[in-house]
């Protein structure tokens, strides 16, 4: 089950794990969710799932966990990858908005993994894979409420690694830099009219001036790194924050 799998960083995700033979829950808010998750279980051959329920509900949340398990059945790997972002100063920076990252971007993922978790005691091996951010290690001025919440997710997943390890689970935090999604694609564009610079030079010197290569994380490069971590290759890989940053938190 991938939380947050029908556009973006989830989607090259969700997209790597069918390619691999796995059953996958998707979930999002995307209006063709169901088409998105139908036209991957067709094109891979291999049974999907699509959910839209909220995550900012903890009754939702459960939901979700239990309608994928019907249609899917047992959850042996979860990715918490659902997220969302609001830019602002602390002392202008919207309560509610605050309130919202906090939920979608770290309660969420402890509701569901607090959800899976039994089951895999119960069958002595689960993969819980979070996807925090290169914001999980450091920190950007505006960036309060995503900050504090991958900074949270990195400290559960240390957490749920620790007490998964007797019972063959592993967790790892996943902390990319930019990736290359339409959203992002989309912020250029507006960076360069605003800026009055070219895409190419807003790439370079606005959005990844911290970032040594200059270049863009794919999502199918997270998605390739899960499978990995997913993998009886990655057995003895727990708790572990996994940088893919080009270099960001080297400095």
């Amino acid at each position: 089950m991938i939380t947050g799998s029908t556009s973006g960083i989830g989607l090259g995700i969700a997209r790597e794990f069918a390619t691999a033979g796995y059953a996958v829950g998707f979930h999002g808010l995307e209006p063709d969710g169901v088409e998105i998750s139908t036209a991957a279980g067709l094109e891979f051959g291999v049974p999907t799932f699509f959910s839209n329920r909220n995550l900012l509900s903890m009754e939702s949340i459960e939901k979700l966990v239990r309608d994928t398990e019907m249609n899917l059945g047992p959850i042996d790997v979860l990715v918490n990858n659902a997220g969302i972002q609001h830019v602002a100063n602390i002392e202008d920076f919207p309560v509610e908005n605050w309130n919202n990252i906090i939920s979608v971007d770290l309660t969420a993922a402890f509701h569901t993994t607090r959800l899976v978790l039994g089951g895999m005691k119960k069958r002595n091996w689960g993969r819980i894979i979070n996807i925090a951010s290169v914001h999980g290690l450091l920190a950007s001025e505006f960036k309060s409420a995503y900050v504090s919440a991958k900074h949270g997710l990195v400290g559960l997943t240390k957490v749920t690694a620790l007490e998964g390890a007797s019972y063959g689970i592993t967790a790892n935090a996943i902390c990319p830099g930019y990736v290359d999604t339409p959203l992002v694609r989309k912020q250029i564009a507006d960076q360069a009219r605003l800026h009055h610079m070219t895409q190419e030079e807003v790439i370079e010197k606005v959005m990844l001036i911290k970032q040594p290569i200059k270049k863009f994380v794919k999502p199918e490069s997270i998605g390739a790194l899960c499978i990995f971590l997913a993998s009886d290759h990655a057995e003895l890989v727990t708790g572990t924050a996994i940088a893919m940053d080009g270099g960001w938190n080297a400095q």
